[in-house]
């Protein structure tokens, strides 16, 4: 038995909640999810449908100064860290994922993909402020808002990893900050049972980390 609850969402009880679902008889239907809190700032913050409006490369800068991206934001805006995070609960619902397979939406623009340094992808970002923009204005036209997402499909083939989106009505819509949240529609929940709160720090992380150790305790030591 393998404890690893950190791996996906920090400190929230993702994989848990999957595993106590499946292990009851519950059958798992979809798993979609905000995982990473750096694309949920950044798209919270750049696609919403009031406040005040700004550039993608601004939101980018805010949210590397604050420290909310990898040193180089494209390691992030790349996809892999949700891909990683979607492979881990596909395979803990019986789907076969790989990262070689996963098909992965890469949003940053295919010029900057090969820029040899993050100094380098920061200042040619705002080049490509128009193309963020004909998408947020796009998604808002149809009263959508833009959200990064994955997938996890245990009963077909369509699990990914992909930029969407989502009317206000949508769970998703309102997040804010740099919150995840995971729906699980299940036989016994279709309506989703809904994980949300901080997926990301040194507080919840250690929360998590914590919590499997006291179990690995209760299990082998009492």
């Amino acid at each position: 038995l393998v404890y690893h609850e950190s791996t996906v969402g920090a400190g929230l009880p993702v994989l848990s909640t999957l595993t106590d679902l499946i292990r009851t008889g519950d059958k798992v239907i979809k798993i979609e999810g905000i995982f990473s809190g750096t694309l949920s700032y950044i798209f919270n913050e750049f696609s919403k449908f009031d406040g005040e409006k700004k550039k993608f490369s601004e939101i980018v800068k805010i949210a590397k100064e604050n420290g909310y991206t990898e040193p180089d934001p494209r390691d992030d805006l790349n996809g892999l860290d949700v891909a990683r995070k979607v492979v881990i609960l596909g395979r803990l619902a019986g789907k076969d994922l790989s990262l070689k397979t996963l098909p992965v939406e890469n949003v940053v623009p295919e010029p900057l993909r090969t820029l040899s340094s993050a100094t380098e992808f920061m200042s040619s970002l705002p080049q490509f402020d128009e193309h963020f923009e004909k998408l947020n204005a796009t998604a808002n036209n149809n009263q959508q808002v833009l959200r990064y997402v994955g997938v996890i499909d245990p009963i077909g083939d369509k699990s990914e990893v992909k930029l969407v989106s989502l009317p206000s009505s949508h769970p998703f819509a309102s997040l804010k900050g740099s919150d995840n949240i995971i729906a699980f529609t299940t036989q016994r929940f279709p309506n989703p049972l809904i994980v949300q709160g901080a997926g990301a720090g040194a507080a919840v992380t250690a929360f998590g980390i914590f919590s499997d150790l006291f179990k690995i305790s209760d299990r082998y030591f009492k």
